[in-house]
């Protein structure tokens, strides 16, 4: 099981340590220092709709000229931006064999993947 993010994000750090209070083991994959590969985000794609995965209230997405997010408007064009600005993907995002889990982090969400009371 892989948990992809930001070492820095809260939303990330919060995922973290739920999962470690837990004793759940998750492999960490840090954007900023690893990149993100071609096929894992071509993967996640088919799974969910861009608009799931990029975050459109963050600050890299706000920080775009506007006619660039207007030329994000399918997968295509959301996977180079996700391969560009990997900041911009929604963190964070948690991964078993291939198959999304969930995006973003939410305790009942969390819980509920792992058969865990709340």
């Amino acid at each position: 099981m892989k948990l992809y993010g930001i070492s820095n994000c809260s939303t990330v750090k919060k995922a973290r340590d739920w999962l470690a209070e837990h004793e759940i083991s998750v492999e960490f994959h840090d954007f900023k220092k690893h990149g993100l590969d071609i096929a894992i985000a071509q993967n996640w794609l088919r799974q969910n709709d861009w608009s799931k995965l990029v975050n459109r209230s963050g600050l890299t997405w706000r920080g775009l000229p506007e006619t660039q997010k207007q030329k994000i408007c399918d997968n295509a064009s959301a996977l180079l931006l996700m391969l560009d600005k990997t900041s911009v993907i929604k963190r964070p995002v948690l991964e078993k064999n291939g198959k999304l889990l969930h995006v973003g982090f939410n305790e009942a969400a969390y819980s509920k993947i792992f058969n865990l009371s709340p």
